[in-house]
């Protein structure tokens, strides 16, 4: 038995390796390929005279906010389940989850919902279903930023496509019948496979009961008693992040000069571009919001830096808080 747990915490404890392993790689070969071609000897330079640091430091007050507001609305989806949760855990458990993130991609999600087990005793399965909920409405928010920045910016974004190889045409003029047919049977092939497991969940009493927990924590939206103030708490998140960005811009003399909705574009596309899993989106968002820079006429060195510090600062910050996060959470365990 104790051979058995013993190997299972190993293959655990590999897997999260290769996990990590395989993110930081991934991460670090696109930015290898993005800055292949780059001189960065002007990074120092920039760095000691052209960055105006106070742009720079009133950006990151909105990096706090925008997690902040994320435990706050954390809070109140768990409520109507008859959890209740200290105010401050739910947002330091935030803190921690984002920091968690940057070892393994997603991996934050699981980490503060054990953190609200652990010091409120909030069923797990319960608050994992909150979180998929979050990510629901979260989705249908950046669909809604995308499509308002699409209607407004459409021949920027049609040319990042074609420079990107990412328009309808370049995909389709790659696929051949036998690529349609494949897609075809993976597809069907995963509804099958979920089917069968749905089937197979219901024989279990004790998953199906971890099953229905998971539904309740994604349908609690509805039994959300104050709507408008989740309504403040959503639009504060996405306020937050987009002013977390585009203040930024504002401490480079290449880029102040951009304006907000030069901004939203750059910041829809970055945040696209971190669904790839890698630390924090290094590589993919670097990628993207270069490329966008570029569009805008910001030089490809230039954009370059603007890419590089900004995204370093940013994770600066998560580093801290998620830090931070854990030494209130300690202390408060030690008082109790």
């Amino acid at each position: 038995m104790l051979t058995q747990r013993y190997d299972k915490k190993l293959k655990t404890v590999l897997n999260d390796i290769i996990k990590v392993a395989a993110s930081v790689f991934l991460g670090a070969v696109i930015l290898y390929w993005t800055y292949r071609d780059f001189d960065l000897s002007k990074l120092d330079y920039v760095l000691k005279n052209e960055v105006n640091w106070g742009w720079m430091l009133f950006s990151l007050p909105f990096g706090v906010l925008a997690q902040m507001f994320r435990g706050w609305r954390w809070k109140q989806t768990l409520e109507p389940l008859g959890e209740h949760p200290l105010e401050r855990h739910c947002v330091n458990s935030i803190f921690v989850s984002y920091a968690a993130n940057l070892l393994i991609p997603r991996v934050g999600e699981l980490s503060r919902c054990g953190i609200l087990k652990k010091y409120d005793g909030v069923s797990f399965t319960k608050s994992l279903g909150t979180v998929v909920t979050e990510r629901i409405i979260d989705s249908l928010c950046i669909l809604f930023i995308t499509g308002i920045t699409l209607l407004t910016q459409m021949a920027v974004f049609t040319v990042f496509f074609k420079e990107t190889g990412t328009d309808l045409n370049s995909i389709t003029a790659r696929f051949a019948p036998i690529h349609y047919l494949i897609l075809g049977v993976s597809l069907l092939a995963i509804l099958i496979l979920v089917f069968l497991l749905l089937r197979k969940l219901s024989f279990f009493t004790k998953v199906k009961e971890k099953f229905q927990n998971l539904c309740a924590g994604i349908l609690s939206l509805k039994n959300v008693e104050n709507k408008p103030l989740f309504a403040f708490h959503t639009a504060g998140i996405w306020i937050s992040y987009i002013l977390h960005f585009s203040l930024t811009l504002y401490a480079f003399p290449f880029t102040e000069n951009l304006g907000f909705i030069a901004s939203l574009v750059i910041f829809v596309v970055g945040s696209i571009a971190v669904i790839v899993p890698t630390p924090n989106g290094a590589g993919p968002w670097h990628f993207a919001v270069i490329t966008m820079l570029v569009l805008y006429g910001v030089g490809e060195e230039e954009a370059g830096i603007f890419a590089l510090l900004v995204h370093s600062i940013q994770t600066l910050l998560i580093v801290v808080l998620g830090v931070w996060g854990l030494i209130v959470l300690a202390l408060d365990k030690k008082k109790n």
